[in-house]
């Protein structure tokens, strides 16, 4: 039975616990029910305010309940569109499709199909893994360390995370991993610029060698590992990468979920880069807080058959009239150049706040998407000196800021990376708000835990 409190949070997180399923993630953590959200401010049920730097794992890149994407969700239901088309043509699915293919670098744009998945980012993975062994006829997939592409079960055997693998036997083979190019955790035990060298040199040998023991139907990437721990690629690395897998026709899938539309300074993260992938697959902003997947991939790999990948809400028309004026929204605004200086001036004040509090490791990431690692002086230290991480301190850090009013989310090995993912419309005096609360918090579980 449930007990009934005066709390009115408590109250609906012990519904919930009564009814909902064990796998659920987020309300174990934030124990509150959401009464309302404008912006990045969300109002719970007890009338107290938050920060949301979460911005629902990225899907929401304007924040909550934004006016241009709720005048053209009203728009779309009063000229009666209909809410779900299958794969068949509407004027909106064209005006989308239009403005998704004009946002795309010409080189690519110019030879791409489009796929309009099932409304989920682990679908649209699926779907480009679908699409490359069918194309190449090769059925191995070269993925990373620390790589999160969703919870399907081709996804998921591309995790990285063993834990959540642990439960669930007989997934997808021929999967090869390979070293990320983690320089604070440097898997080859150098760190700086050596670790993109090994990883170059480690990833041409094995392609390369005749006793490598792989036949790649394609590679797949986050150029910023997002649930990984926020660790950005460099620039040179990913265009070796890019080089290696055009030299040996592998297909290179871009993973683009979380870092689409404007995440990490640019609309898309391979532009750093400048290079031009084989398949992206999009998902989270693109649907402007409503649910849609898509992959977009050069013509010479369209050789599936009709029926190949289906689902019966890949035709979600609303969510083309709410990314449609998201897109429009993050142009108008300039919204890239936003992200670059919110996301400097938020580092910045990490970086101060590290120069007080011993528990932060390292800072990183691009754009809005950053990461902050917490460290244990209690414990040991890795090859290169530094301390090991804690998802001990990490959840306390947390913790904390939810109560002060901020919420973020961990990620990472051990759970011990705390993710900044704020909206791309933030401002000044809101970072700085965010700031002093995480500040707040550090030194706050700092000094307990150290007492």
């Amino acid at each position: 039975m449930i007990n009934i409190t005066d709390d009115h949070n408590t109250n609906y997180a012990l519904r919930q616990d009564e009814r909902e399923s064990n796998a659920r993630t987020y309300a174990k953590t934030f124990r509150f029910a959401i009464k309302s959200a404008q912006g990045m401010m969300i109002t719970d049920v007890n009338n107290k305010t938050y920060y949301d730097c979460l911005s629902c794992a990225g899907a929401l890149p304007l924040g909550h309940s934004n006016p241009q994407v709720i005048d053209a969700l009203n728009v779309a239901i009063k000229d009666n569109v209909p809410f779900q088309t299958l794969d068949m043509m509407t004027p909106l699915k064209d005006e989308f499709t239009e403005a998704i293919f004009s946002s795309l670098p010409t080189k690519f744009a110019s030879r791409a199909r489009i796929q309009f998945c099932s409304p989920c980012g682990t679908d649209a993975v699926e779907a480009a893994i679908k699409l490359t062994r069918i194309a190449t006829q090769k059925s191995d997939i070269l993925a990373f360390r620390g790589a999160y592409h969703g919870m399907g079960q081709g996804a998921m055997s591309m995790m990285g995370n063993r834990q959540n693998k642990q439960q669930l036997p007989n997934l997808m083979g021929n999967t090869q991993f390979l070293p990320y190019p983690h320089k604070y955790r440097c898997p080859f035990g150098v760190g700086g610029d050596l670790t993109d060298e090994i990883s170059i040199n480690y990833i041409r040998s094995l392609i390369e060698d005749q006793e490598g023991g792989v036949t790649p139907a394609g590679m797949i990437a986050e150029l910023v590992q997002g649930e990984g721990g926020v660790i950005p690629a460099s620039d040179r690395w990913t265009q070796e990468i890019r080089k290696i897998t055009h030299d040996h026709s592998i297909p290179l899938l871009i993973d683009e979920v979380q870092t689409g539309w404007g995440r990490t300074g640019k609309l898309y993260s391979f532009e750093h880069s400048n290079i031009t992938p084989d398949v992206i697959i999009l998902s989270k902003a693109i649907g402007g807080g409503l649910p849609l997947a898509v992959i977009i991939y050069d013509k010479d790999l369209d050789v599936w058959k009709t029926g190949a990948h289906t689902g019966t809400f890949r035709g979600n028309t609303l969510a083309m009239a709410t990314g449609l004026a998201t897109l429009k929204v993050i142009q108008q605004e300039e919204l890239l150049n936003n992200s670059v200086l919110m996301g400097k001036r938020l580092k910045q004040h990490l970086s101060e706040i590290q120069k007080e509090c011993f528990l932060i490791g390292d800072i990183r990431g691009r754009g809005l998407m950053l990461g902050v690692e917490i460290i244990d002086h209690k414990k040991g230290t890795d090859i290169l000196g530094n301390f090991l991480q804690s998802g001990e301190i990490a959840r306390k850090i947390k913790l904390e800021c939810f109560d002060k009013g901020l919420i973020i989310e961990t990620g990472g090995r051990d759970g011990g990376v705390l993710r900044f993912l704020p909206p791309l419309n933030i401002n000044s005096e809101q970072v700085d708000s965010i700031s002093a609360i995480f500040r707040d918090a550090c030194l706050q579980v700092s000094r307990t835990y150290y007492a």
